[in-house]
């Protein structure tokens, strides 16, 4: 039995299966973890889903800014995209199913036993393990609920910019989500800087790769993520693996083997 990590599939189905062939996945032995944006700007949205929703009992995944993006527009809170490829999703006669599978997922994802956290986008510095879990938590609750309107017309939008323990309704969904699905940079004290999204080195005066922070509080625990596929997979930061190595970009899909550290990676020709 192996655990792989997965970065951003977004679509891209047949490196999908490249990778999964690679590493010789058994699904009655194996286990998926997939670090969001499984679908979205790559050719094959529809096929991917349902190719995970198939595996789905050996899949663990926290969802992505496009997967959360995808329930929204089903939902009709928020119209796609000129570079969306979401189409054949929005009219395809299982998309319910597909759409509630999506909403039963985590943000944050921690294996004590493996001791691996998974996130999409990041876990800003002031939080601790323990918090992350928590506040992931709470935005999952509203989306898993009858009501997962409420975060989803409200998610979009860049302030607050900052965590404040004080932040209620709305607002307070908004930025946990940002943090976990769209942050890139960020400062010590845990402000988000949403514009930027070149490499490392390009971190705006006063902000950072939110990774690189020397007082985080999650620096001895191992996180992967995904989002960033500016860094090409390259982190440089111990505990760290970044694993979104731009697939739908014509980069690579990449694994992580848990269990041994080793990558596994295949090529994309989306």
């Amino acid at each position: 039995m192996a655990t792989y990590a997965i970065g951003d599939i977004q679509g891209c189905l047949e490196p999908l299966q490249c990778l999964l062939k690679k590493i010789n996945f058994n699904p009655a032995k194996d286990k998926l973890w997939l670090a969001g944006d499984v679908i979205n700007r790559g050719p094959d949205s529809l096929a991917t889903l349902r190719f995970l929703y198939k595996l789905r009992d050996s899949i663990t995944l926290v969802l992505g800014n496009h997967d959360l993006h995808f329930i929204a527009v089903y939902y009709g809170l928020r119209k796609a995209g000129k570079n969306d490829t979401l189409d054949q999703l929005l009219i395809a006669p299982d998309r319910a199913d597909l759409v509630y599978w999506l909403r039963q997922q985590s943000l944050v994802h921690h294996d004590a036993a493996l001791g691996f956290t998974m996130v999409h986008a990041g876990i800003p510095p002031q939080w601790s393990l323990e918090q992350a879990l928590m506040r992931s938590r709470e935005v999952e609750q509203v989306l898993q609920s009858d009501v997962p309107e409420y975060l989803l017309e409200n998610m979009y939008g860049n302030f607050p910019a900052r965590w404040h323990d004080d932040l209620q309704g709305a607002e307070r969904l908004r930025v946990i989500t940002n943090y976990f699905t769209r942050m890139r940079f960020c400062s010590a004290e845990g402000e988000l800087e949403l514009q930027t999204k070149e490499s490392a080195d390009a971190a705006p005066i006063g902000f950072a790769p939110w990774f690189s922070l020397a007082g985080r509080k999650m620096r001895n625990e191992k996180i992967i993520f995904g989002h960033w596929a500016a860094l090409e997979g390259n982190a440089n930061t111990k505990n760290i693996y970044a694993l979104d190595t731009g697939c739908v970009w014509g980069g690579e899909l990449t694994a992580l083997r848990l269990e041994d550290e080793v990558l596994f990676s295949c090529h994309c020709m989306a």
